[in-house]
C-alpha cells in the first residue's frame, strides 16, 4: 500500500493506492500549527480502513510538505549565519541591480532573510579557473567557530567566490565548523553553478529552512511503520533523509504533485498539451506541459532567487478561502489574504469574512450538505451575511456582490494563465485546461473562455489530484556543475553520471545542458545526448531560442554554461478507469449561471454518461464541484475524466 499526502492550507488530502490497484481518497481539515499531527492521524485512518492497523507492515508515504514554503513566506526560518569570501559579506543585501518596481520612485526596501550581523567573511580566494590562490587559515577558522557559538546560530550557509569551479576551500571550512547541533551546508552541495548571488541565495535559503524540515521529518519518523518520501519542486520525490539535507528543493512540494497529476491524467484522455489550473483553498497554481512539464532553474519564491531545477509554476493568492474586501478607493479586492483552515470561509461556521467559497454558496453552486460527500455542513445564512457586508459597502445587492467577487478572482487567475503561456511563447488556445482543486471546476469554463481555450478536463480525483500526482511521480535526483570556459565538459559529465549511479544504482540517466550565445546573460536548457553531443545541443538551442524569443542567430558562437544529470527511478503508475455509470434522477437546483438564476440538474460524477450531454449542469464529487454553463457539452470518458467542450 502506498499513500500520497498533500498538506494544503485548508485541507490535507490523502490518496491510498491499494495492492490491487484501486484508490481510496479522503480529506481532513488542516492544522497550520501542527501539520504532522493531522498527517499521522490521516495515515492511521487509512491503515485502519485497509485492515492494516497491526503496525507490522511498512507503508510507503509520498508527502507534499509546506514546511519549507511556509518558513520562507512567513520569514520564520532558523537563525542562520552566512559565511563567504572576505569582502563579499554584503552579497545577499546588494543582490542584483534589477528593480522590481521600475516606475516607483519610493520603493519599499527589500526585506532580507539574512541578518547583517550574522554575515561573516573568511580570507580565502579561488580564481575563476579553479586555481586556489589563498587557503583559509586554521587560526581564523577557530575564531569563526567561536563567533558562531556566541551568536547562537542554528544553521550555517557557506558560499565562496568561484567555489563552483573548485570547492576545496568550502569543504575545508565546513569540516572546521561542523558540529552535531549545527545544520551546515555549502554551495558545492546545494547549487554548484556560477552567478554568485543566486548561488548564495539558494544555499542560504537551504540553511534557513533546513533545520525546520529536519525537525518536522524527525517528528513524522517517530511513527516507524511509515517510510516517508518528500515531493520535490522538480516533479519527483526524495527520501526523507535527502529532503532534510536539500530542503530548498521542496519549496514547491505540493504544487509539483499537481503538475505531475495534471499531465498523467490528461494522457489517459489522449491530451499531451495541457495547462494545469489548481485552485485550492489558499491559492491557485497554474502550469504548462507541452508533452512534458516545463522546468526552470531561475525561480523567484517570496522575492528570493532559487537556482535548482523546479517546475515552472506560477502562484496567485486567489483560492476558495481568499478574502474579499473593499479598499480605500472603493474598489473590490480578492486575496491574497486567505481565511485558511482556521477560521476558514464564513460558511464553515467560524469565520466572518466573505470569501470566494462564500460567494459560490450565495449563488447556489455549493449546497448545504455538499462538501466532502455531506460529511461537512455548510452554513448558508452565515455565508450570505458575510457577502452582505461587502454588498452594503459597495451599495450593491447580495447577488451582484457575490458575482463581483468571482469576477475579480477570475481576473487574477486569468493573468496567471497568461504568465505561463503567452509570456513563455505559447498560445493557450492550443492547449486543454486541466482544472482541479476544490474550486477549480467552478471557475474553469470562465477562465478557459477568457483565454480562448475550448476544452476543459476535470479529473475524477480533482479534489485530491496533487496527492494523486505524488503517487504518479518518479524518484528523481538532480546533479549539476558549472562548466563555463572549461574544455573538459565530457569529463565533468562522466563524474556527475558516476555520482548519480552510485547514489541511485537502478536509475535511468538523463542529460541536459544550459546553453547561450556568447555574450548573453541568460541560458536555455536543451538535451545533451550521445553521440553528437555539442552539435546536436547547439541545433536544439537555436530552435528553442527561436520559439522563446522569436529569432535565432545560427552564425553566432554558442557556449555551454552548465551541464546537468538527472537520475530517474520509474515507479508503476496508478491506473485510471471509469467506474460503472449509476442511473437515477438528478437533483434540480436553482443556480446563478451566466447572469441569471437557472434551474439546472445537479449530478454525481458517477451519474455522468460517456455520451455527450448539453449544459448547464452542476457535477458533484467528494472533494470538488464542476459547473458546466449553457452552450457547453460534457461527458465522462473511459479514464473517468470529465471532458467539457465549447
Amino acid at each position: 500500500m502506498r499513500i500520497g499526502v498533500d498538506a494544503g492550507g485548508t485541507f490535507t488530502d490523502f490518496v491510498v493506492l491499494h495492492d490491487d490497484g484501486h484508490l481510496d481518497t479522503f480529506k481532513l481539515r488542516s492544522h497550520p500549527r501542527e501539520p504532522a499531527k493531522v498527517i499521522l492521524a490521516g495515515l492511521e485512518r487509512a491503515c485502519a480502513e485497509a485492515g492494516r492497523a497491526s503496525g507490522k507492515v511498512v507503508v510507503d508515504v509520498v508527502h507534499g510538505s509546506t514546511v519549507a514554503t511556509n518558513a520562507l513566506l512567513e520569514r520564520k526560518g532558523a537563525r542562520t549565519a552566512f559565511v563567504t569570501t572576505t569582502g563579499f559579506e554584503d552579497l545577499l543585501e546588494i543582490g542584483r541591480q534589477n528593480r522590481a518596481e521600475l516606475y516607483n520612485l519610493t520603493p519599499a526596501p527589500r526585506q532580507l532573510l539574512a541578518d547583517r550581523g550574522l554575515c561573516f567573511g573568511v580570507r580565502e580566494r579561488t580564481h575563476h579557473d579553479g586555481a586556489i590562490a589563498l587557503r583559509p587559515a586554521t587560526a581564523e577558522l577557530k575564531q569563526l567557530a567561536a563567533k558562531l557559538r556566541r551568536a547562537r546560530v542554528k544553521s550555517v550557509a557557506i558560499c565562496f567566490l568561484h567555489a563552483y569551479r573548485n570547492p576545496a576551500n568550502e569543504r575545508a571550512v565546513a569540516a572546521a565548523l561542523r558540529r552535531d547541533d549545527l545544520y551546515l551546508c555549502t554551495s558545492d552541495e546545494i547549487s554548484p553553478e556560477f552567478r554568485e548571488y543566486e548561488r548564495s541565495s539558494t544555499t542560504f535559503i537551504n540553511a534557513y529552512v533546513g533545520p525546520l524540515m529536519q525537525t518536522y521529518l524527525t517528528e513524522l519518523s517517530r511513527a516507524r511503520r511509515y517510510r516517508f518520501a518528500i515531493m520535490q519542486s522538480n516533479g519527483g520525490f526524495l527520501s526523507a533523509q535527502q529532503a532534510a539535507k536539500h530542503a530548498v528543493r521542496t519549496v514547491l512540494s505540493g504544487p509539483a504533485g499537481g503538475v505531475v497529476g495534471t499531465l498523467e491524467t490528461a494522457r489517459h484522455s489522449g491530451f499531451k498539451r495541457v495547462l494545469g489550473f489548481d485552485m485550492g483553498g489558499t491559492s491557485t497554481d497554474v502550469s504548462l506541459a507541452d508533452g512534458a512539464p516545463r522546468e526552470t532553474t531561475e525561480s523567484m519564491v517570496a522575492g528570493y532567487p532559487i537556482r535548482v531545477p523546479m517546475l515552472d509554476i506560477h502562484t496567485v493568492g486567489a483560492g476558495g478561502g481568499s478574502i474579499a474586501r473593499v479598499d480605500a478607493g472603493g474598489l473590490l479586492r480578492v486575496g491574497p489574504e486567505s481565511a485558511g483552515a482556521d477560521p476558514g470561509p464564513a460558511c464553515y461556521g467560524i469565520g466572518t469574512d466573505a470569501t470566494v467559497t462564500d460567494a459560490h454558496v450565495v449563488l447556489g453552486r455549493i449546497g448545504a450538505a455538499q462538501l466532502l460527500g455531506g460529511a461537512m455542513s455548510i452554513d448558508v445564512e452565515r455565508a450570505g451575511a458575510a457577502v452582505d457586508r461587502i454588498a452594503r459597502t459597495m451599495k450593491l445587492d447580495r447577488i451582484a456582490a457575490a458575482a463581483g467577487i468571482l469576477r475579480v478572482a477570475n481576473a487574477n487567475m486569468e493573468r496567471a494563465i497568461r504568465v505561463v503561456s503567452v509570456e513563455r511563447g505559447y498560445d493557450p488556445r492550443d492547449f486543454a485546461l486541466v482544472a482541479f482543486g476544490g474550486s477549480g471546476g467552478l471557475h474553469a469554463y470562465e477562465i478557459a473562455r477568457e483565454v480562448g481555450m475550448r476544452t476543459v478536463i476535470v479529473p475524477e480525483q480533482a479534489g485530491v489530484l496533487s496527492a494523486l500526482g505524488m503517487l504518479m511521480a518518479d524518484a528523481l535526483r538532480d546533479y549539476a556543475v558549472g562548466v563555463l570556459g572549461r574544455r573538459d565538459i565530457e569529463k565533468q559529465l562522466a563524474i556527475l553520471e558516476r555520482r548519480a549511479l552510485r547514489e541511485s544504482p537502478a536509475a535511468e540517466i538523463e542529460r541536459t545542458a544550459d546553453l547561450r550565445y556568447r555574450g548573453q546573460s541568460y541560458e536555455l536548457n536543451v538535451p545533451w545526448n550521445l553521440p553528437e553531443q555539442f552539435a546536436a545541443a547547439a541545433r536544439a538551442f537555436h530552435r528553442e531560442h527561436a520559439r522563446v524569443y522569436g529569432y535565432a542567430a545560427a552564425e553566432r558562437e554558442v557556449e555551454v554554461v552548465t551541464i546537468r544529470v538527472r537520475a530517474r527511478q520509474r515507479l508503476a503508475k496508478p491506473k485510471l478507469t471509469r467506474g460503472p455509470c449509476r442511473k437515477g434522477p438528478a437533483d434540480i437546483r436553482s443556480v446563478w449561471v451566466e447572469g441569471a438564476w437557472r434551474r439546472i440538474p445537479a449530478l454525481l460524477r458517477a451519474q455522468v454518461s460517456p455520451r455527450r450531454a448539453a449544459g448547464p449542469a452542476l457535477i458533484l464529487d467528494y472533494g470538488s464541484t464542476t459547473l458546466v454553463p449553457p452552450g457547453w457539452w460534457y461527458r465522462n470518458d473511459r479514464s473517468g475524466n470529465l471532458i467539457i467542450s465549447a
